[in-house]
């Protein structure tokens, strides 16, 4: 039998990450290829990551040069399966104790789209760009994404094709809505190994009735947004949307609260807040149906509208009637507002990872090469993990894993209230914390972090509670 021929190995400990895919590539080629496209990735953005930057080659002119050409072919017409790659990181992910989920994690539902011009590029259409606010030309991909307090990483993504590009539109048998692609993927995540308190998405995806009865079909619990304005059927004096709920509940000022429980949310910064959550009853929604409505905000007497949530969960109530007989543990108001407070992830650092790893800067049109661009960001993300826990292993008991009933950001069973924080740290640089951030060592002179600053280690505590460093404010919105 003829010895494989070496690979050129990767620089630093991307050697040791790559090597690890090498059987499911079947040619040296395709190893370097994988190899050069993960550490182009990884390298610090000075332009977008499109293949003549992630060579090293002069923007346009030298598309041309054979390092790019390689990664081009690599790309598009290579023979090697994303899916294969993808399981594999996902493996190495649940092996490892650093990363494995638990049930205290959430699966957080989210799509993101990005822009492209021209009408031959797969799954391009005039769609909703949820980041850009408008409808615009572009490529909308339907992600999952495991998080916790500590950690947050990419499970599976699938791009949504627009329905003009099928013959029979939204009728032709192969045509899939985003919700449809989402519960996919969350059923998927599970039969993976993933385990994970609840599936959480935002408003686009909590207001459709269809897509939570698809959730508790496949036995999955969920804690979901809703728009305020989220009308349902009722009769006339009762409450006919979520604001209105909210409304109705007694409340006359913190000594005397009603309805209402306080909760502590603990922020990035490390300041708390007391906010307030109760259940409220709308339609055939109460806190002993099927589908609870919970509403947690900063200011009952005002529900001011960036500091309100209106959340739909089918956990029961603790102590309820449903609590025997329901597959799911039950959750107390605290445990709701916890749960949904993780799916920030993904409106902070996870995109900003993301596009500092080039997610959105490929220059292909074909939905295999798409698919492959999308699964080799993801194995940089993971790759970022892998190197991060390397150096930092005490991490992973460095947070408290929240268990069913657990309060707000996983504080110990005796807190009454705060834990510990998401996304805790400090960006070192102009562009975000810790995912790539020090780009200089893990690579040989290309990365150097994790995709987000882990909890603070035991260095930093203070009277048991976690103290980070305020993020920078280029990793914001709130600049």
């Amino acid at each position: 039998m003829t010895k494989p021929v070496p690979c050129p190995p990767a620089p630093g400990p991307l050697e040791d990450y790559a090597a690890r895919f090498d059987d499911l590539f079947t040619r040296v080629a395709q190893r370097r290829g994988f190899r050069e496209y993960l550490a182009g990735l990884l390298a610090p953005r000075d332009r977008n990551k499109t293949l003549t930057a992630l060579a090293g080659a002069e923007p346009v002119a030298g598309a041309q040069h054979p390092a790019v050409q390689r990664l081009q072919f690599f790309l598009s017409e290579s023979r090697w399966d994303a899916d294969q790659v993808n399981s594999r990181r996902l493996e190495l992910l649940l092996a490892d104790p650093a990363t494995a989920p638990h049930g205290g994690g959430v699966l957080v539902i989210d799509d993101s789209g990005d822009r492209k011009d021209g009408t031959r590029t797969a799954h391009v259409g005039h769609q909703w760009l949820g980041r850009y606010g408008k409808t615009d030309n572009g490529v909308v991909t339907v992600t999952t994404v495991w998080a916790d307090e500590r950690l947050y990483y990419p499970v599976d993504a699938v791009p949504y094709t627009p329905a003009k590009h099928f013959a029979k539109g939204k009728s032709d048998p192969g045509f899939r809505t985003k919700l449809a692609i989402a519960a996919d993927l969350a059923v998927q995540a599970r039969k993976a190994g993933f385990v994970f308190r609840a599936v959480v998405a935002d408003s686009a995806y909590g207001d459709q009735d269809g897509f939570r009865g698809e959730l508790s079909e496949a036995g999955l619990p969920f804690v979901m947004a809703l728009k305020p304005r989220h009308g349902t059927w009722a009769y006339g004096p009762d409450a006919h949307t979520p604001v209105d709920a909210a409304r109705a509940l007694a409340w006359d000022g913190p000594e005397d609260p009603g309805d209402w429980v306080p909760v502590t949310r603990t922020f990035r910064d490390g300041h708390a807040e007391t906010w307030w959550a109760a259940d409220a009853t709308l339609g055939w929604w109460g806190p002993d149906g099927l589908t609870r409505l919970v509403v947690a905000t900063a200011d009952p007497g005002t529900l001011p509208g960036k500091a309100t949530w209106y959340l739909a969960t089918s956990l029961p109530r603790p102590g309820g009637p449903r609590e025997a007989d329901s597959p799911h543990p039950p959750a107390d108001l605290a445990e709701i507002t916890r749960i949904y407070g993780i799916r920030h992830w993904v409106e902070q650092s996870y995109k900003q990872v993301k596009d500092e790893l080039g997610w959105a800067d490929f220059q292909v049109r074909s939905d295999v090469a798409i698919r492959r661009h999308q699964a080799l960001v993801n194995c940089a993300f993971s790759f970022c993990w892998a190197a991060w826990f390397a150096d930092n292993s005490p991490q992973r008991d460095a947070a408290p894993q929240p268990e069913p009933g657990a309060r707000e950001r996983g504080a110990a069973p005796r807190s009454t209230t705060a834990g510990a924080v998401v996304a805790a740290g400090t960006a070192r640089g102009p562009r975000l914390a810790f995912p790539v951030d020090r780009a200089a060592a893990l690579v040989a002179g290309m990365v150097q972090g994790a995709p987000a600053a882990a909890a603070a280690g035991p260095d930093r505590l203070r009277r048991g509670r976690l103290r980070p460093v305020p993020l920078h404010p280029h990793l914001t919105n709130y600049r």
